[in-house]
């Protein structure tokens, strides 16, 4: 039986627009087959990144498929010129259910690759969960691409009962110059950290960012820092697109209706409110988290709570989550539930046949403790 020809272009959004997201509510995303909300613009996952674009693959006039990059600089170890690297990210890969094992797959990731190459991308990568078998089948047996980090992802309900932060613990919002020279000096050495740092601390998308240290301490004006400290940014994923679950485990609906009818019984527990994930919700991912010292972990802590604190006073807001490395000591400090929380699963390829040896070291090196993830393409 012979296939149907297919055309691949850039995506319009006046001629386009309907069609996405029609394809984006039947191709449900993840074991728990959550629909992305884009309200109203389906390229809002890449609009804020520095280069960008949208494939789409049209059949009989018909939208069959999707696809999503966007190229940045980055800090990549082991490699030359000051250990950066222009990377692609490919992402929101999507294929109507008839249009499936018809090669439109392989073609839009090959065609963004192509993209990829013609802007001089030395590495490609994605992200992906790491049971979902028919991406990492694609990506990594067809495509050649390797497994890279498995970054956990923590997610904690917001809790609605405000919490108590310790009187001898000093938050402070930090202006976005200092955030920047913070961030560059304490982090421009974590792995894939952004080369435009600037543009997402000035992006309308963050929130600020906070420092949290001891009220017996403090930082000087020659730049010394406390023995103990720590610091975060809040990006607001709630103002650019919303979640839905399309169904839940039998085993996570009963454990929501017991928790919230114990909530009712027992409102002295001040329990967090489980989130109605069935109806759409936004979250606040906490990006740029740093520590350092031997009580950061207690600031760490602190800062989650203010910006429970802040989301609480969101309507949006049901979620606060953050992502890092798998081997993060960060993680441990972080307020999350296990039956939320994920690990997710990053893939890499190299794009330029002179990066091999340095691709090689890269993929067969041990992960680093701290991995830098872009609030831009959560």
């Amino acid at each position: 039986m012979a296939f149907k020809e297919f055309i691949i272009r850039s995506y319009e959004g006046q001629l386009d627009r309907a069609q996405v997201e029609d394809l984006g509510r039947r191709c449900k995303v993840g074991p728990s087959e959550s629909v992305l909300d884009t309200m109203g613009d389906p390229t809002c996952r890449i609009r804020n990144s520095p280069m960008n674009i949208m494939l789409v693959a049209k059949m009989d006039n018909e939208l069959v498929g999707v696809i999503q990059g966007s190229i940045k600089v980055v800090t990549i170890r082991s490699h030359p010129q000051k250990n950066m690297a222009k990377v692609g990210y490919v992402l929101g890969l999507r294929v109507a259910p008839h249009g499936q094992r018809k090669g439109i797959g392989s073609s839009l990731v090959q065609k963004l690759e192509e993209w990829f190459t013609c802007n001089d991308v030395e590495y490609a990568y994605m992200a992906t969960e790491k049971d979902n078998y028919a991406s990492i089948n694609l990506f990594m047996n067809k495509f050649g691409y390797t497994k890279f980090r498995t970054p956990a992802i923590l997610i904690n309900p917001v809790n609605h009962h405000l919490f108590r932060i310790s009187s001898n613990i000093e938050i402070a919002r930090v202006k976005i110059e200092k955030a920047e020279f913070l961030y560059r000096r304490f982090m421009g050495s974590t792995e894939f950290f952004p080369n435009d740092i600037e543009n997402i601390l000035r992006n309308k998308l963050s929130l600020g960012t906070w420092m949290a240290y001891f009220k017996d301490s403090d930082f000087g004006s020659d730049g010394q820092v406390p023995s103990s400290w720590a610091m975060l940014s809040v990006w607001n994923s709630a103002e650019i697109f919303k979640l839905r679950l399309g169904k839940t485990p039998f085993s996570c609906m009963l454990f929501t209706k017991s928790w919230n009818l114990i909530d009712r019984i027992f409102p002295c527990l001040k329990l967090p409110t489980f989130p109605n994930f069935f109806s759409p919700f936004g979250f606040y991912f906490m990006y740029g988290m740093y520590q350092e010292g031997p009580f950061s972990g207690k600031l760490v802590k602190a800062l989650c709570k203010f910006v429970n604190n802040m989301a609480s006073k969101s309507e949006n807001c049901k979620i606060i989550v953050t992502e890092g490395g798998g081997r993060d000591e960060l993680n441990h400090h972080v307020p999350h539930w296990k039956l939320l929380s994920c690990q997710d699963l990053w893939c890499i390829k190299a794009l330029k046949n002179e990066g091999t040896s340095m691709f090689h070291e890269l993929t067969n090196s041990p992960p680093p403790r701290a991995l830098f993830v872009d609030p831009r393409e959560v």
